[in-house]
């Protein structure tokens, strides 16, 4: 599986700012570093544990904001990162805008969305 990046733009209380993502689709949540948050003026609404790729758990603080890709744009919770963590660009924050990561051409693409009818 090779790594995929998209620079986007996300946008708090004091203005926006952008960001090069790494697309994770095994994150669930959209992270953003702790110089992006802060200068866009995000505050903590809650915390979450997380437990990482190595069985490590780590405390966040979480948010929300509107991100910006050239894919589309929407609300998104977000994690508060800390002074070493990157940025990710998690399945929630796919989802909110109706994209899927293909991973064999690695980008992302609209949804195939499906109704469900009750019979």
């Amino acid at each position: 599986m090779g790594i995929t990046y998209i620079e986007g733009t996300v946008a708090g209380p004091k203005g926006e700012a952008t960001a090069k993502f790494l697309i994770d689709s095994g994150a669930r949540y959209t992270l953003l570093p702790n110089t992006v948050w802060k200068e866009i003026g995000l505050e903590p609404k809650r915390s979450m544990r997380f437990v990482l790729a190595d069985g490590t758990e780590v405390q966040r603080n979480i948010s929300e904001c509107r991100i910006t890709l050239p894919q589309g744009d929407g609300h998104t919770p977000v994690i508060l990162g800390e002074e070493r963590d990157a940025a990710l660009l998690g399945i929630v924050t796919l989802e909110e805008l109706g994209l899927v990561l293909n991973p064999f051409e690695r980008t992302l693409a609209p949804a195939q969305m499906t109704l469900m009818s009750a019979m």
